[in-house]
């Protein structure tokens, strides 16, 4: 099988919040050391909403991250509520037609979420943001799409670079945000979207192995 069908996509999401849920304390502590705190919280009341709403529904994996974009968008608090939502509403937009989510499909999705958070922020990599985790994700699964590469295999190299792009963070001074006032004293310290977005991305693709498998 070369991907999987969009219609069995929910539990994907359901990974992807549970991943979440999981790891609220985690986040709200990095975001506590060089920020306000609350990045946890508000990330976990978003994506509890979603599963609170859809758990019962008839959902595809396109529709399901609409939906969760919509609400991380419109109902929670901080910054990084539309960032994430407008990642997910763009991913949706591309992959809504597909009846079967292939790597390269995947990869358009995944295309259109970093163009779509680009035009929003001028975060680039390096700067201690998200950015750093997503671009080189963003840029495995390119490459796996354009040389045909086998979609569970690049996904498991989209976790390694996920998880590689979150912790380059740790070394860098924050220039945007609240964190961006400490200067020197942000160094040391993951970014707690940079987290987030690892969480994410690696339970997606663990979502997808078993749907691959």
């Amino acid at each position: 099988m070369s991907g999987f069908h969009n219609t069995d996509g929910k539990s994907i999401l359901l990974k992807m919040v549970e991943g979440i849920q999981n790891n609220k304390e985690y986040l709200g502590d990095i975001d506590g050391l060089i920020g306000d705190g609350d990045h946890g919280m508000n990330m976990n009341k978003g994506f509890s909403v979603f599963k609170d709403r859809f758990r019962d529904a008839d959902i595809s994996f396109t529709e399901g991250l609409d939906e969760l974009g919509t609400i991380l968008l419109n109902e929670i608090g901080g910054s990084m509520g539309p960032i994430f939502g407008t990642i997910f509403m763009d991913m949706a937009e591309a992959g809504e037609d597909a009846k079967e989510i292939t790597l390269e499909i995947f990869s358009d999705m995944m295309t259109a979420g970093f163009e779509g958070l680009c035009d929003i922020i001028e975060a680039k990599v390096g700067d201690k943001t998200l950015v750093d985790t997503l671009s080189p994700a963003v840029d495995v699964i390119k490459e796996a799409a354009q040389t045909g590469k086998d979609f569970k295999e690049a996904l498991e190299e989209m976790k390694a670079a996920a998880e590689k792009g979150r912790d380059s963070t740790k070394d860098i001074v924050a220039k945007f945000g609240r964190s961006s006032r400490l200067g020197e004293r942000s160094r040391g310290v993951l970014d707690a979207g940079a987290a987030s977005c690892c969480i994410i991305l690696q339970t997606m693709a663990d979502g997808m192995i078993e749907l691959l498998s």
